[in-house]
């Protein structure tokens, strides 16, 4: 059975559950003659989202009919669909899904006591919590001991790792392969951008970073995309000298497009470097400098 086969049915389950869900009550209107089921009739979902009768009852049926993301929207007001519920309503209609104009560009500042404190307990291995636009939401001690990340901010106050590699020149950068890491990082956001194409958020950033950045423009220019995941990543740090470390990205349920960075050292030598510089660290701390 093809996609939209297996879709469709589920499509018109989905669609009767929300319905049966919604009192006349919810909507504003009178509650009318006695009702064999409960929540909406199929006639009142089609005019309090503007469709047609006959239409709104073939998609409930599960009929191969086409369905604007406009229609969707409307139907998905009139159901009181909350965000998950009318992505998922947008992928069993096979709607590209848009996020809602009211929370596009939205994006998480807290990550929360919980999360901060898993990334805290991966000390000593450097942990940072990124979202799409590599903003820097949250990092624990030993990432800041390894990069010594400062939070050079975008111009809209936001801690941001791209704004921190591209704005510095190119002797400070702490990557030791710049000219392979840079192209990499500016492809995985690329990848991220085409879920937001035309948010202000978005385009601001992406105009803003092209402002400052030459190099970002001609990266961003070349239309590569990719994914995050795990590679080895060279640095330069100050005290210690070269660190060699293994990045692995994890999601977060719950906090979409963000993601935990954790970084563990590739070899014995970075291993011992970066000891080091979380006993150097923690002995600050200790004395209070």
């Amino acid at each position: 059975m093809g996609t939209t086969q297996r879709r469709r049915p589920e499509l018109a389950a989905f669609l009767r559950s929300r319905r049966a869900r919604v009192t006349p009550a919810d909507v504003g209107m009178p509650p009318g003659l006695r009702r064999r089921t409960p929540g909406l009739r199929r006639e009142e979902v089609a005019q309090l989202s503007g469709v047609g009768v006959t239409w709104y009852t073939w998609l409930e049926q599960g009929r191969p009919i086409n369905a604007s993301p406009q229609v969707l929207d409307a139907v998905a007001r009139t159901l009181r669909l909350d965000a998950p519920e009318r992505e998922h309503l947008y992928h069993l209609a096979e709607v590209p899904f848009a996020p809602d104009p009211e929370s596009a560009g939205s994006a998480v500042r807290d990550v929360g006591r919980e999360v901060q404190g898993i990334i805290d307990a991966l000390d000593p291995r450097p942990a940072v919590i990124y979202n799409a636009r590599y903003d820097v939401l949250a990092t624990n001690g030993a990432y800041r001991d390894v990069f010594g990340f400062s939070g050079r901010a975008r111009p809209e106050g936001v801690p941001n790792v791209l704004w921190a590699l591209f704005t510095v020149a190119e002797e400070h950068c702490p990557l030791m392969f710049r000219d392979e890491e840079l192209p990499v990082m500016v492809a995985t956001l690329r990848a991220a951008y085409g879920r937001h194409a035309g948010e202000p958020v978005w385009e601001d950033f992406i105009r803003g970073l092209s402002a400052a950045s030459p190099l970002f423009t001609r990266l961003w220019e070349s239309g590569d995309v990719a994914r995050p995941g795990r590679r080895v990543k060279g640095f330069r740090h100050a005290d210690v000298g070269e660190l060699r470390m293994t990045s692995v990205s994890l999601s977060i349920n719950g906090m979409p497009e963000c993601r935990i960075v954790v970084y563990t050292p590739a070899d014995q030598e970075t291993e011992r470097r970066a000891a080091q510089l979380h006993e150097k660290s923690r002995s600050l701390l200790g004395t209070g400098s």
